[in-house]
Order: C-alpha cells, then structure tokens, then sequence
C-alpha cells in the first residue's frame, strides 16, 4: 500500500483547530474504516458501495493509497435554543391555569362561540349606534382626543370598566367571567340612563339589548363551572351628572368608547379559551 494521506476535511479542521472527537465502539470502528477501504485487487477497480464517501479520494492520492476519513459532524445543540425548546414543551403540555375540564367539553365550546359571536355582534353595533346619537362633531369614536374626556367622564359620574386580564394563577377563569358580567352590567346601566336623554335612542335601545343576551350567556357559563354561584343581579342605573345636552352627549360618547375597549378586551380573554381557534380578528 502507498502512502497514507490525510483527508482534506480532515486537514482543515486540524488546521482551525476544531476538536472534533468521535467515540465508537471497537465493533462499529472496523465497520466505519471499511467504508473507506478499497475493495477488490489487481484491476485498480473499487466495489464502493452507492454513495459511499470512499468515491471522493483525496487530490493527488494513487489508486492504492490510504487516507483519513473526514471527521464525521458534530452537531451541537446552544443552550438557548435548548431552553427555547423544553420551555414550548412545558407550554403546550401545561393546562390552562384556573379552568376546569369543561373548558375542553363540547358543551362548554359551543357556548363559547355563542358568547363570541354576540361578542362580535356588540363590537358591530357599536359605531352605528355611535353615529345615530352622538351630534357633536368633535366627539369621534376612535380618536385620540377621547383621553382628554376622561376627567370629565369621571366628573358626570362614568365608573372606568372592570380590568380584564389573561387568565393565568393569580387570574382564573372564574374571575375572568366575573368581570365579564360586571362590565356588561355597567353599561347597559350606563345607557339605560342616558337614553332618555337622547334625540335618537333606537340604536341604542338594540344595543342594550345584545348587552343583555350577551350577560346572559356569560351568566351560563359560569354556572357551568361553578353550579352553586350565585346569578349576579342587574344593578340600578347610575345616577349620572347630566345638566345639559353636551354633558348628555359626553356621556354617551364615553360610554360607547368604554364599551368598545372592553369588548375587544373580551375578545382577546374569549380567544385564548377556544380550543378550536389559533389566533382572533380584532374588531
């Protein structure tokens, strides 16, 4: 045999310093040199099999010579894509904090949707109703304006909407609903006060009206994980500060506005709890 050559790949990474060790054990280390190894004499012709990294001999090395195979690679996993890695796992495998089995029952589900889609139904309404009341043109729906009303909102006697958060350990489902029921409560209150006070109150009178179906259907679902809590009533209407018709249409603004952020908030707490959808449209 001739002389032996060192692999190329083998010499680069020599050359860059990379310690690339392989541990085999001594029955699998004669099977890897014979991969290597040329097969057959006499006729300088080599029985490799297909593929095999023996058909790739070194430039300059004679038809008999030995040479070093290329290290094999070495993968390498960072410890932060490792992290990454087991903290997805925990996620999905992790229940979803404060809610029971029902969550994933089918009877639960559907009820979900029902309380979403009158969710969405609310949301709609709510420019419409917007338009059909509110006079003055400087009281617009979206508009960055309206955090310049908060003082007065409070002034008239406008209570800021209940705070709705992720469900988590410290916010469970049970208290999530609970706010739901609440906030609904407090304006469909809000408007029952005003509307008496309003030129046009048809709208309103509807939008009153998905409010209300809405709670109910809040109110099942909690029964359904709590079967002995107590139905929340629907509370008085509000005694608001209304002495003239631009406090009257403030008041309906900020109201519709209040709403608005709190029913997209409800989106967002309804979306995380449906088992059969990724990711929710913003209304």
């Amino acid at each position: 045999m001739g002389d032996k050559v060192t692999h190329p790949i083998a010499q680069s990474t020599a050359q860059f310093g990379v310690g690339l060790q392989v541990k085999m054990s001594p029955g699998s280390e004669g099977l890897f040199k014979s991969m290597y190894e040329p097969r057959g004499e006499g006729v300088g012709v080599r029985d490799a099999r297909p593929c095999s990294p023996r058909a790739h001999r070194p430039l300059g090395a004679a038809e008999g010579d030995r040479f070093d195979p290329p290290p094999p690679p070495l993968f390498v996993l960072s410890p932060a894509v490792l992290a990454c890695s087991m903290a997805a796992a925990v996620v999905r495998g992790a229940p979803l904090p404060g809610a029971s089995a029902l969550v994933e029952e089918p009877k639960f589900q559907e009820l979900l949707q029902r309380v979403h889609s009158l969710t969405q139904k609310m949301l709609l309404s709510i420019p419409d109703t917007h338009r059909s009341c509110v006079q003055t043109e400087t009281l617009k729906l979206n508009s960055s304006e309206n955090a310049k009303l908060v003082t007065m909102a409070s002034i008239i006697g406008i209570p800021p909407a209940p705070v709705l958060k992720a469900v988590s350990e410290n916010f469970t489902l049970e208290s999530s609903l609970e706010r739901m029921s609440e906030g609904l409560h407090l304006h469909r209150s809000l408007l029952l006060r005003v509307s008496p006070r309003l030129e046009r109150a048809d709208k309103v009178a509807s939008l009153m009206a998905d409010i209300r179906d809405l709670a109910i259907q809040i109110v099942k679902m909690q029964k359904m994980l709590q079967p002995e809590a107590e139905v929340q009533q629907a509370p008085d209407p509000l005694d608001l500060r209304l002495p003239g018709n631009y406090e009257v249409q403030v008041a309906v603004h900020m109201t519709l506005v209040q709403l608005q952020s709190f029913g997209r908030d409800m989106m967002r707490c309804l979306g995380s709890l449906d088992q059969g959808s990724e990711e929710d449209t913003e209304i």
